[in-house]
């Protein structure tokens, strides 16, 4: 099994694995092109997406800086906003459903470090995926940690730690995340 294999089988795997160096120098590459390519060049940006990403949604849009570590473990839906300053670490896999709305300087963070210093220097990780279904609304400067999964129609509040799953039509605030209530017919405001 390679050490990619076993990344994406939630494993752990070495993480200075030459494969998966090449990998994340490739990504680095192609962020740093979408981040210094104009707003006003939106065919560029959508190409330099495309090549980046897993996948990408019809009338998605990713706001500059955008960083990934591997870009092609990243999956967006359609008509999700992702706004400036997002980090996607996704070596366990990052879905993000359709018309999710992301804050800005959001950390998504799918690698977990052993506890043990001495196994930390070898370079082992472990990679978990984060799963934010449709319709999640996340606020500015949100981390949210391996394993994650947002239920749908949540709202997790800005400066948010997201350490275990939140249920679908949730508020969740604080650090750590906790939820303080479910989304209400009376949150309405008659639009």
């Amino acid at each position: 099994m390679t050490e990619k294999e076993k990344m994406q089988a939630g494993e752990w795997y070495d993480a200075t694995d030459a494969d998966l160096d090449a990998e994340r120098r490739h990504a680095k590459v192609l962020c740093h092109e979408l981040n210094q390519t104009s707003p006003a060049n939106e065919a560029r940006r959508e190409e330099l997406l495309g090549e980046l990403l897993g996948e990408l949604g019809a009338d998605s849009e990713v706001l500059g800086p955008f960083l990934v570590d591997y870009g092609s473990l990243v999956r967006i839906g359609e008509a999700t906003f992702i706004n400036h300053g997002a980090y996607l670490m996704d070596g366990g896999g990052i879905t993000i459903g359709s018309h999710v709305q992301i804050g800005p300087n959001c950390g998504m963070y799918t690698a977990q470090h052993p506890i043990d210093a001495a196994e930390r220097r070898t370079g082992a990780e472990r990679a978990l995926p984060i799963v934010v279904e449709d319709d999640v609304w996340i606020g500015g400067d949100v981390t949210i940690l391996s394993g994650v999964t947002i239920g749908a129609s949540s709202i997790v509040g800005a400066g948010s730690v997201v350490t275990k799953d939140v249920p679908a039509g949730s508020i969740a605030v604080g650090n750590p995340c906790r939820v303080i209530r479910e989304v209400r017919e009376d949150d309405r405001v008659g639009l």
